[in-house]
């Protein structure tokens, strides 16, 4: 959390930025797209000065591509089914969650009053995600803010669309193993890549004395879910559908 800025400081301040830009992996052409979007109307020397109109348009934005990839990708989904999903994932809760998973709070601008509180509210983390969104579109058109929704949301959508339709892997083989060999699934870290904001999880699952072969996942949920996958499709005689060797 940053104190609220004197007018162009942030914009001057170049460490602070391309830290920013590092952690999103994304470089702004106009830095006051950018200050913009971490700036909370607490820290902005008047309300337009904050991120609440990008706040507006990244919402629209990011509801406009994970619709986009619903339809695309789960064709076999009703339209209750969808909107289900939807809801999910562009949910204050998830979009905070991704903003904290990047440590997007080590760069919000607030002002002094925001500052002594001893953590950020979730929704000032879920506001500066859709304010990134917009940032993003209006500096790098379409195609740069919907990579930073596929790359940070693309995961949400897979655990909320898999959650929808009761493609819980864990739970499938769990059942199968108390079933047919008497026994639980355990599940054991083989390695993680990554700086601590956005950490890579290597997990396999084993039954008894089998380990099937690992899964890497943007976290150890996902990684879980993605090594049972491939443990039930080894099982059943079939290819794992999610290489070892790749990383998300």
């Amino acid at each position: 959390m940053t104190d609220s800025p004197e007018p162009g400081q942030y914009v001057r301040n170049a460490s602070f930025l391309e830290s920013c830009e590092e952690r999103i992996a994304y470089k702004f052409r106009s830095k006051s797209l950018l200050v913009a979007a971490l700036t909370h109307a607490s820290g902005a020397q008047h309300r337009l000065a904050s991120n609440e109109r990008l706040e507006f348009l990244g919402d629209a934005i990011l509801g406009a591509v994970v619709c986009e990839i619903l339809f695309n990708n789960y064709p076999e989904y009703l339209e209750g089914e969808l909107t289900k999903v939807k809801s999910v994932v562009v949910s204050r809760q998830t979009c905070a969650k991704v903003s904290q998973a990047l440590g997007l709070e080590e760069f919000l601008i607030l002002g002094k009053g925001m500052t002594s509180h001893p953590s950020v509210p979730p929704s000032l983390l879920s506001d500066v995600f859709e304010s990134l969104v917009a940032a993003m579109y209006l500096d790098g058109g379409d195609a740069a803010a919907r990579a930073f929704i596929k790359r940070h949301i693309g995961p949400e959508i897979e655990l909320a669309a898999g959650g929808e339709h009761g493609d819980n892997f864990k739970s499938q083989l769990q059942q199968l193993a108390q079933r047919q060999y008497g026994s639980t699934p355990t599940y054991q870290l083989l390695d993680e890549k990554g700086p601590d904001h956005s950490k890579c999880f290597k997990i396999s699952a084993q039954i008894g004395r089998d380990r099937y072969q690992p899964a890497w996942g943007r976290n150890k949920k996902e990684a879980e879910q993605r090594a049972a996958r491939n443990a039930l499709s080894e099982i059943s005689g079939e290819i794992a559908p999610f290489p070892s060797e790749e990383t998300p």
